[in-house]
């Protein structure tokens, strides 16, 4: 028998722990083409906030009383496949489980001699990728431009800050603690940080940016986002990624309206989902792969040790608990 976590009803809000069931299920035996996955570690992400309720979306829902599916790390436990062995260190979107049964074609091996596994999960993952593919196909940073991130320390605003420097642009982010603060200066080089907390952002955006702001990641929405559009440049980009401050409400996000601006500026203001990039995945963790090993690019993780604290590591998302990605480590890779 293995561990499995379920969604038991639909969080209302914030999820808590009772939004959830941990039970006890058969471990699988792999048919022709399958693979038996040991979970090495599980990634934990806000945009799972969204799959909980029901409801269109990018996505489906994730069902009741069913196992809850997102990034994966595993090691191949038990073939039947002729692409992997025994052993394979693989990555795939899989139960949050002990052990998954993969078909071959719904996996991919990883080299985590070349970068820890759990990067796969991060910086050469889907958060590097949509960091990418966000900040440079949306956003479009040019040289001497002013780049302002929200959720700026986590596992996808932390790229994009680097990655704007890369293009030479000035970058502020916007964080949660006088912490992230100074982790976003010294360790990503962002020009400057605002504690939302502790300051009035929009006044001081209009300190750190006085001729506007070029270039706009969204990862959070609401009043954060709001202080932003007043100092919107002609002809700004804004590469909508997430907004977690409306994740756990349960009406409509009522805030200013932002036509005006966007008319006003020539400004464009767009939603998107890394998986729109898939063709061109490969395209985004070579260039990311390559400014690693140079140096230009570094990442930080939060990661539990455990799979009795994955669901804690999931709420704690909703506290800023996190620095950069966070992950559950599960189970050693076993050489």
């Amino acid at each position: 028998m293995q561990k499995s976590i379920q969604l038991k009803k639909r969080p209302v809000g914030t999820p808590t722990l009772e939004d959830f069931n941990q039970v006890d299920v058969a471990i699988p035996e792999p048919s022709e083409g399958e693979v038996l996955v040991r979970t090495v570690y599980i990634s934990v992400d806000p945009y799972l906030r969204g799959r909980m309720n029901e409801g269109k979306s990018y996505v489906p829902p994730f069902q009741l009383n069913d196992v809850i599916s997102s990034g994966v790390v595993g090691q191949v436990e038990t073939s039947k496949s002729e692409h992997f062995s025994e052993g394979d260190v693989v990555i795939g979107t899989l139960g949050w489980q002990e052990y998954n049964l993969a078909n071959e074609k719904t996996i991919r091996k990883i080299d985590h001699t070349q970068a820890p596994a759990s990067a796969y999960l991060s910086i050469l993952g889907m958060t590097g990728l949509t960091a990418y593919f966000g900040l440079l196909d949306i956003g479009k940073p040019q040289a001497g431009e002013m780049v302002v991130v929200s959720g700026a320390a986590g596992a996808v605003g932390s790229v994009v800050g680097q990655l704007a420097k890369i293009k030479g642009a000035r970058v502020v982010g916007i964080v949660g603690s006088d912490e992230k603060a100074n982790l976003i200066k010294n360790k990503f080089g962002f020009d400057e940080a605002i504690n939302y907390k502790t300051e009035n952002v929009g006044d001081a955006l209009a300190k750190v940016c006085p001729n506007g702001i070029d270039v706009y990641f969204e990862n959070v929405g609401g009043e954060i986002g709001d202080a932003v559009f007043p100092l919107l440049n002609n002809f700004a980009r804004i590469p909508v990624c997430g907004a977690i401050s409306a994740y756990n409400k349960s009406s409509a996000d009522i805030g200013p309206r932002v036509q005006g601006y966007l008319i006003k500026t020539s400004s464009l203001m767009q939603g998107f989902t890394v998986g729109n990039y898939a063709p061109r995945f490969k395209e985004g963790a070579d260039a990311l792969a390559e400014w690693l090993k140079e140096g230009k690019l570094t990442y930080e993780e939060t990661i539990t040790e455990g799979f009795d604290h994955t669901i804690d590591a999931f709420l704690d998302l909703f506290k800023g608990a996190n620095v950069g990605k966070a992950i559950v480590k599960v189970s050693d890779i076993q050489q």
